[in-house]
This record gives structure tokens, C-alpha cells and sequence, in this order.
């Protein structure tokens, strides 16, 4: 099966299917048949990172749709994303072999830092002193940068890319670059549109992945009560509209926005309805609305370490 995804072109000429599978929250038991459903269905796009834990189990679909012929690894874009553990620049390389080592590949096509702030390195994924808080590192995201631009001209990744990072950090990160980052991957949907980030980044040939696109309604720190982005009575209306769902909505707002967009699902009918969106366009009219609906309502805030001298989203307006 051949895949109808347009292509968003980055800064040096390689480009990314603007549709695909993100695996966050996916259990190790479930990812592997999501990929594979995915891969059949026409995704040639998925979205991993080290601290989802399931990276083997991802490396075991892709290997098992390549042995059967349905795609071949030149056809399929893989993201990963260098844990905060790992920022120290002698580490990198190291964490980015793992990843390879667990996806069983010999390079990825984009690999970005997760946050820009570093906690303590070791082999704690969320490192925590006697008291429970966050223990940090005092790694300069500049630094790893530096290194990530080391795995690129090795080979190892084609792309390198950041995820959560502000305007002043992405300022600063450009003043000492020599690779501009390919994409910045960041929370996106109505209740956070990002306008202004996302102007920002393509003003300095930075694309945008929208993350979390629809609402994360499984997220686990999740309270009864929160808004359900996908059960809000004016998103369906539009979806009405259109005869499509909710999903397929909000969806196709981040691709008319020219965003990446990669909805998590493990079920085979949501894999499948979140990439029917390439029938119907969404009104310039529907588009100003669903901005309209921006509350700053952020789903991953990360508080756990918001005293960090690089939280994203502690000081700075976006």
C-alpha cells in the first residue's frame, strides 16, 4: 500500500511525512501490533523516544514489516528523542546508539533533545533526591546541541531536531549553531494553539510537530473533571459539518497549519480514522474559530522540575 501523506520539506532538502503514529503511553504489549497496523494502513512516520520504554518493541514491527516486504527502511521516517538523563555531551552518542541497538536500525532519520533542561545522569530515568524532588544537571543545552550536530555529520541521524523549547531558547540555541534544528516538537491542539511559537519557528526555518494533537485524554496524570478537547460540543459541531469525527478535525487543523502531527493510538479503527483526513479541507472560517478556542490549556506542563533554570515554560510568555 502506497501512502497519500504529504511531505513538509525542512531546512536542508529531507522531508517528513506530516502525518504519524506517536507512541507515548503505548505499552510495550500494544505498541508492536499499533506499528504494524499503522505501517498497513499507510503511516510512514513514527514518533519514539527513549523514556517511553518501548523502543524494542517498536524496532520488533518494523523489522517484522520490512521481512514481509511491505516497506522497506528508506520508506519510513523514525523520530526518536534524547532523554534528560543524557544531555552531558560525552553521553549522547552513547543514548543514541541505544535507541538504535532497540529500534534494530542503523540510523534514524531525526533525532531531537526531549526538554532543554538536564537532570542528573545516571541510570534513573527520573532521578529524585530523599525529599522526592527532581535531582537536575547543569548541562547547557548548548552543549548537547553541540553534540547532536557531532551525530549528524557521523551519520547516525539525518535530521536533528529540539521539542519543547521556547523563543528565548531557541534564540540562543541559533546564536551558537551551526544546524539549525530541522523541527521544533511541542504540545499543540485548540486549548493550546502555539500561534506565536509557531510563527517564530517558521521564521527561522524551524517546522512544527504538533504533539498531544488530541487533547491526551489518557494522559496519566489525568483529573476527573478536565476538559475532554474531543468531546467539546463546538468541535464536534465543525466535525458535523464535514461529516467527519472530532479527531479528524482537529487533525486536520494542524496539517492545514503546515504542522507535523503524530496522534498516539494502539486501537486498529482509531489508527485508521486518524489518518482518513485527506478527503475534506477545513474553511479558513473554521480555522480562525478553533484558534479562537486557545486557553493556554497545557496537558504536560512537567511541573516536576519547573524550578529548573531551563523549564520552557516557567518565565517566558511562549
Amino acid at each position: 500500500m502506497t501512502s497519500n501523506v504529504p511531505n513538509i520539506t525542512t531546512n536542508n532538502g529531507v522531508n517528513i511525512p506530516m502525518l504519524g503514529l506517536g507512541t507515548w503511553k503505548s505499552k510495550p504489549g500494544e505498541v508492536t501490533q499499533a506499528v504494524k497496523d499503522a505501517i498497513d494502513v499507510g503511516y510512514r512516520h513514527i514518533d519514539c523516544a527513549h523514556v517511553y520504554c518501548n523502543e524494542k518493541e517498536v524496532g520488533e514491527a518494523l523489522k517484522a514489516k520490512i521481512a514481509e516486504g511491505v516497506i522497506k527502511r528508506e520508506d519510513i521516517f523514525i523520530t526518536s528523542k534524547l532523554w534528560n538523563t543524557y544531555h552531558r555531551p560525552d553521553l549522547v552518542e552513547k543514548a543514541l546508539r541505544t535507541t538504535l541497538a532497540n529500534l534494530g536500525l542503523e540510523y534514524l532519520d531525526l533525532y531531537l533533545i526531549h526538554w532543554p533542561f538536564a537532570l542528573k545522569e545516571g541510570d534513573e530515568l527520573f532521578p529524585v533526591d530523599e525529599a522526592g524532588k527532581a535531582v537536575y544537571s547543569d548541562v547547557d543545552y548548548v552543549d548537547t546541541w553541540k553534540a547532536m550536530e557531532e551525530m549528524s555529520k557521523k551519520g547516525l541521524t539525518r535530521l536533528i531536531g529540539i521539542s519543547n523549547f521556547n523563543k528565548r531558547q531557541i534564540e540562543r540555541l541559533l546564536q551558537n549553531a551551526t544546524i539549525v534544528p530541522a523541527t521544533n516538537q511541542i504540545e499543540c491542539h485548540p486549548y493550546l494553539t502555539q500561534l506565536k511559537l509557531s510563527d517564530f519557528c517558521k521564521s527561522k526555518g524551524i517546522t512544527i510537530t504538533a504533539y498531544s494533537p488530541l487533547g491526551s485524554p489518557d494522559r496519566p496524570w489525568a483529573k476527573p473533571g478536565d476538559p475532554l478537547l474531543l468531546e467539546d460540543e463546538k468541535i464536534k459541531k465543525i466535525a458535523e459539518k464535514y461529516n467527519k469525527t472530532p479527531a479528524q478535525v482537529v487533525l486536520k487543523y494542524q496539517i492545514q497549519r503546515g504542522h507535523i502531527v503524530i496522534p498516539k493510538s494502539v486501537t486498529q479503527s482509531r489508527i485508521r480514522e486518524n489518518f482518513n483526513i485527506w478527503d475534506f479541507e477545513l474553511g479558513a472560517d473554521d480555522i480562525e474559530l478553533i484558534n479562537s478556542f486557545d486557553c493556554n490549556g497545557r496537558i504536560c506542563p512537567y511541573v516536576d522540575a519547573v524550578t529548573h533554570k531551563d523549564h520552557p515554560f516557567a518565565n517566558d510568555e511562549y
